[in-house]
C-alpha cells in the first residue's frame, strides 16, 4: 500500500499555509509542485518539487504521482477530473471536494463559462477568496486524511 500524502498544485494555490498545518498535525507528507521556484517551509513532511515550465509540466507530475492513497489540492478542474481518475481524493482550494459525481458539471460550468467570457466580452473570475473558504478548506483536508488514514 503507498503511503498517504497530500500533493498540492502550488502555483496559484491560496491555501498553501492551511496545508501545512494539517500535515504538520496528522504527519503526512506533502510534495508542493510549481514550474517556478516557491519558498516552503524547512520540514521533514514538506518537499518542493520543481517541474519544468513546460505547459501541464506540473499537473503531468502530480497526475503520475496520484492514487488512491494521494489528497490532490488543486483548483484546476481539468486536472482534478485526471486526479479523480487515477482514483484519488482531490478538493477545491475553496475547500468543495470534486467526485465522480461532480466533476462532469464542473467542466461543463467550466466551458460555458469560457464561451460566455469570449463571445460577450465577460471578464472576471471567481468570487474573491474569503475566511469561510479557508475554514471549509481546512476541514475538508483534515476530514479527507482521516478518512484515507483508516
Amino acid at each position: 500500500m503507498s503511503p498517504l500524502r497530500v500533493l498540492v498544485d502550488a502555483d496559484a494555490c491560496p491555501v498553501k499555509e492551511e496545508v501545512y498545518r494539517v500535515a504538520y498535525r496528522r504527519g503526512v507528507p506533502v510534495r508542493v509542485v510549481s514550474n517556478s521556484w516557491l519558498r516552503v517551509p524547512e520540514h521533514p513532511l514538506i518537499e518542493r518539487v520543481l517541474v519544468s515550465d513546460a505547459f501541464d509540466a506540473a499537473d503531468d507530475w502530480i497526475v503520475e504521482a496520484a492514487d488512491a492513497r494521494t489528497v490532490v489540492v488543486t483548483g484546476d478542474i481539468l486536472l482534478a477530473d485526471r486526479c479523480l481518475k487515477k482514483g484519488a481524493t482531490v478538493i477545491g482550494n475553496n475547500g468543495k471536494p470534486f467526485t465522480s459525481a461532480s466533476i462532469g458539471g464542473a467542466i461543463a460550468t467550466r466551458a460555458i463559462m469560457a464561451d460566455l467570457r469570449a463571445g460577450a466580452g465577460m471578464t472576471g473570475g471567481p468570487a474573491p477568496f474569503a475566511r469561510a473558504d479557508r475554514s471549509r478548506f481546512l476541514q475538508a483536508l483534515d476530514k479527507a486524511l482521516v478518512r484515507l488514514g483508516k
